[in-house]
């Protein structure tokens, strides 16, 4: 079964696009069209052993072609085809410049050479004399991956160095597959087990594994079927179905909708991790992910491709140095903090990166801004990596030794970021295609990431860079990536590396942030709110029933003449009108009455007053006079004023009784009278109405027109308005994805602050020696459990100070001493005895924080009581043995392996007259001028002594010129010290002649 590791996002690999065709040597045969795959297998020490077992057990028909790369010695000539040809089935040869490889075919690197394939041919060239460590494996990995993509394999076998790790990666970013040795089956492992703590190998098998598994996947569609152009490499209408699914599942999963993201990747990665479980499917792989939960993370994580180094690209961060940083604090407040966006962040290379060319850059100049660096990707998992900061060595191997030991900390098996560069980075998770951005930054860096993003999502991203940057912001991508149809929006700057600056944009450009959108409802007609009925008194009925038979009948209407109220029976005078129902008066009014009622109601309304109006009107299939009242209501405290319009009918008048007409009068005459009367009236009437209506229609014509330039000013101001919003809704939302990225920086810091503190409590509660911490004004910080004792402290006592507590030293000016170690930082170190005798070694250090600044002081106390008993005892046994041996009779003279006097006693110095002086620290055989230069004496001391560890009675005669002639009795004794030396103790006894 593979072993899955989780590859990485869509921020670290570049493109894989195919460099241009070059030319075919003279001689040499051109490489296939349809590429087949390419077996890149590099191995060290017990290479050579592995190879056999790999190659002997793969077939002659596996359709790929096997290139193998050991590091040889350079000064001899390689055997290592020859031997791999008995042991293989297919032809092996050694490679050559301008080879063309060929499938089924074996190629094995000459010595002292780099080999790499490009365009299907073999190039070589001389390894580099100055490389302490030998990347050949990588070299060839590295060019596989650009040449083959996908076709492309890498095996990584036994050996002692770590080469080949970093092409494994490329390898792996390309959508190729990637084998490592297990580490029983190696002879030495260091090569294996590199690359598999890149988290970028597929299986880990052994030789013989490897080489059945090769067999199987070679004939698996995603190595063997040539793959088609771009247009022809979708789906079948059969397994869309299945595709959408797939995605679907990782959108549950983890919240990320791959559906923006370019399918061809996409469909890529899928098949490449069908091939890793032999599946032929979709559908059989979507089945395989319902069945495995732990095949949608590494799904998830390959899909996003973590593959990124440090300083990738040197030049861009060359132009960024001389070019960049510069034009962002040229002119620029101190005061004002530098903040940059490293979007897609993968396990954090690119950050720290930018962290320590930033670091670099402000070094050499006078202002030292606070930097501010925000780092995501939308994995977890890299994202706690990158938190980490702890890289193999094969991760910084394009860091340079300066800045290795500068900015990083070696730690087991690799290396760590160290602090300073770590605090200036803060990693937090986030989708690009859904949260919303950063604001306020001085430069976005998102290289290699918009090229596995479709063209919506990102017309959708580039907008949200330009909101989130500064006016003088800049905005680096990658070396195949443009701003597109945004050219409005950013201006290229520097051609070679891809480097924008921000362009101002009158318009406000839209960006979905994925927020709610608000919708407005039309607005409805009040509905009328049924009155309720209450009770009433006798009065107020007698009122009701006089009203409704005697008085007028009538309507309340509003402003816009709508009517709110009915009053009595006025349907003989209103009527709904047919179409839309509508309750304005003029529209349900009778027609013959609607010309006289619209020109009282403008009188109305102008005049302020009552007014009143007869008009004609055909009621019960009769003319009647009917007269019109308008009046307006007294409302003071009402903002829509109402008008009441009452319709009484008017009787008509008497006719007078018939009499004969004068003599000379026509009898038609007063008929004719009254309709020339109506007429008049009539004219009248209509033209009042004109009237009323031109002065109407000004009136409305001049309303009209301040409502029109009311309602464009209030539209800019709208518009102005609604701009506002959206920016501070964008800047709100956007400061909110801060605030939550750095919520979740302090809330990982405060972790691991806790965490270190308890492992700090814990130290301190298992150390039994006295400790006592305290702040620069003698105040207590922290103290061990033993300190406790001799300090007589309580753990209430932290914060107070030192001069408050009583302690059991013996020493009166400890605070004296502790203040002089602050202020000199000279360490201080004495033997002090407490009270109840026990000594101790006192040892006072200032107290230096991380960022070197000196907070205090550290007391320790060491325990020596048994070490000072020890030397008193020891001190007492040699005043003791010194007596002896000044109270004895005898010359006592003790002597070295040399033979040189160390000391001798009174009783010596008296019997032969000399001064310590002239005796110690000589050779015994130069004591006074020669004169113990006595042959017997000579041979018992290098002669008889060696072979004996002691000597008695050792008689010698010897005339002395100052003393006269001596008789002495000698007595020799060896004696072994404890460190290895030795000792010769020499008594001499005079003997008297007499």
């Amino acid at each position: 079964m593979p072993r899955k590791r989780p590859p990485s996002s869509p921020s670290s690999l570049p493109p894989n696009a195919p460099e241009p065709p070059e030319p075919t040597p003279p001689g040499e045969s051109a490489p296939e069209k349809a590429p087949f795959p390419v077996v890149g297998i590099g191995a060290s020490a017990g290479g050579l052993e592995a190879f056999t077992q790999l190659l002997s057990h793969l077939p002659a028909d596996t359709g790929m072609a096997f290139v193998l790369v050991q590091h040889l010695d350079p000064n001899q000539k390689s055997l290592l085809s020859e031997i791999l040809a008995r042991t293989s089935a297919m032809p092996v040869q050694e490679a050559q410049e301008g080879m063309a490889i060929a499938p089924n075919q074996i190629y094995v690197i000459p010595p002292n050479t780099l080999m790499t394939l490009h365009q299907g041919c073999l190039h070589l060239r001389p390894r580099n004399a100055g490389t302490r460590v030998s990347r050949a494996v990588d070299t060839l990995l590295n060019s596989l991956a650009e040449d083959r993509g996908n076709r492309a394999i890498a095996v990584i076998l036994s050996g002692g160095e770590r080469d080949g790790s970093q092409g494994l990666e490329a390898i792996k970013a390309a959508g190729g597959i990637t084998f490592a040795q297990t580490a029983d089956s190696a002879q030495v492992s260091s090569m294996p087990n590199t690359a598999i703590a890149t988290g970028q190998v597929d299986f880990i098998l052994s030789p013989e594994a490897i080489a059945a598994e090769l067999t199987r996947i070679s004939h698996h569609p995603y190595l063997a079927t040539p793959p088609g152009p771009p247009e022809k490499s979708g789906l079948a209408p059969t397994q869309e179905d299945d595709f959408l699914a797939i995605l679907k599942q990782l959108q549950t999963a983890f919240g990320v909708d791959f559906r923006a993201y370019k399918r061809t990747t996409l469909q890529r990665r899928i098949q490449r991790r069908m091939a890793l479980y032999h599946l032929e499917t979709l559908a059989d792989y979507r089945r395989h992910l319902q069945a495995q939960t732990a095949e949608v993370q590494a799904l998830y994580e390959e899909i996003l491709i973590h593959v990124t180094e440090f300083f990738r690209d040197p030049a861009v961060f060359t132009a960024l140095k001389r070019e960049i940083f510069p034009a962002i604090l040229r002119d620029r407040s101190p005061d004002l903090p530098l903040r940059l966006w490293v979007a897609g962040c993968s396990t954090g290379e690119e950050a720290y990166s930018m962290a320590i060319v930033l670091l670099e850059f402000l070094a050499h100049q006078p202002r030292q801004p606070q930097i501010q660096i925000f780092a995501t990707d939308v994995s977890e998992l890299v994202i706690e990596k990158a938190r980490a900061g702890i890289y193999l060595p094969s991760q910084v191997a394009n860091v340079s030794a300066e800045r290795l030991q500068r900015f990083f900390v070696p730690t087991e098996g690799g290396y760590q970021i160290n602090k300073t560069v770590r605090e200036l980075c803060i990693f937090a998770r986030q989708n690009l295609a859904s949260d919303p951005p950063f604001s306020r930054l001085d430069l976005i860096s998102c290289r290699n990431v918009l090229i596995y993003f479709g063209s919506a999502l990102q017309k959708k991203v580039l907008p949200m860079f330009h909101y989130g940057l500064r006016p003088s912001g800049f905005l680096l991508l990658g070396s195949a990536e443009t701003v597109g149809e945004f050219s409005s929006l950013f201006h290229l700057v520097n051609r070679a590396h891809k480097i924008y600056a921000k362009q101002p944009s009158p318009l406000l450009i839209p960006m979905d942030l994925g927020g709610p959108v608000s919708s407005t409802k039309p607005g409805g007609t009040a509905l009328a709110v049924p009155n309720i009925p209450v009770e009433t008194s006798l009065s107020e009925l007698v009122d009701q029933v006089i009203l409704s038979r005697y008085a007028p009948v009538g309507v309340v209407v509003n402003s816009h003449l709508d009517i709110v109220q009915f009053r009595g029976q006025t349907g003989s005078y209103l009527a709904p009108s047919p179409g839309q129902a509508s309750l304005n008066v003029l529209s349900m009014v009778r027609e013959e009455l609607r010309l006289d009622l619209r020109t009282l109601l403008h009188q109305v309304r102008q005049t302020g007053q009552a007014a009143s109006k007869t008009a004609l009107a055909l009621i019960a299939g009769a003319v009647r006079s009917v007269q019109i009242d308008a009046a307006p209501l007294p409302q003071p405290t009402a903002t829509d004023p109402h008008l009441l319009i009452l319709f009484t009918e008017m009787a008509p008048p008497a006719q007078p009784p018939e009499t004969t007409a004068p003599a000379g009068s026509p009898a038609e005459a007063r008929p004719a009278d009254t309709d020339l009367q109506r007429l008049e009236q009539d004219l009248k009437t209509t033209k009042a109405y004109l009237q009323s209506i031109i002065e109407e229609q000004e009136a409305t014509n001049q309303d009209l027109r301040a409502a029109n330039e009311e309602i464009l000013s209030s539209n800019e101001e709208l518009q102005s308005t609604n701009e506002e919003l959206q920016t501070a809704k964008e800047e709100i939302q956007a400061t909110n994805e801060e605030l939550s990225t750095i919520n979740d920086e302090l809330y990982r810091r405060h972790a691991e602050t806790m965490q270190v503190s308890n492992d700090f409590q814990n130290l301190l509660s298992s150390i039994h020696i006295p400790i006592l911490m305290l702040e620069a004004d003698l105040r207590i910080r922290r103290f061990t459990p033993t300190a406790a004792t001799l300090f007589n402290l309580i753990p209430t006592d932290i914060g107070r100070p030192l001069s408050d507590i009583k302690h059991n030293l013996n020493i009166k000016d400890l605070e004296a001493q502790i203040l002089e170690v602050i202020r000199t930082l000279m360490l201080k170190s004495q033997e002090v005895q407490d009270q109840a005798g026990h000594w101790y070694d006192l040892r006072i250090r200032p107290y230096r924080t991380l960022d070197d600044r000196i907070d205090g002081a550290v007391v320790v106390l060491v325990e020596i009581d048994a070490l000072k008993r020890s030397a008193y005892e020891l001190q007492e046994a040699r005043d003791y043995a010194e007596a002896i041996v000044q109270t004895v009779r005898e010359g006592l003279v003790i002597l070295d392996r040399h033979l040189t006097v160390l000391t001798a006693n009174q009783r010596f110095y008296a019997m032969f007259q000399v001064s310590p002086a002239e005796t110690e620290n000589v050779s015994i055989f130069e004591l006074g001028n020669g004169q113990w230069n006595i042959p017997q004496l000579r041979s018992l001391l290098e002669e008889v002594l060696p072979e004996n560890s002691q000597v008695d009675n050792f008689y010698i005669d010897h005339v002395f010129e100052s003393i006269g002639p001596k008789k002495m009795s000698l007595n020799a004794r060896k004696m072994l010290l404890t460190d290895g030396g030795e000792r010769i103790l020499l008594s001499i006894e005079e003997i008297d002649f007499t």
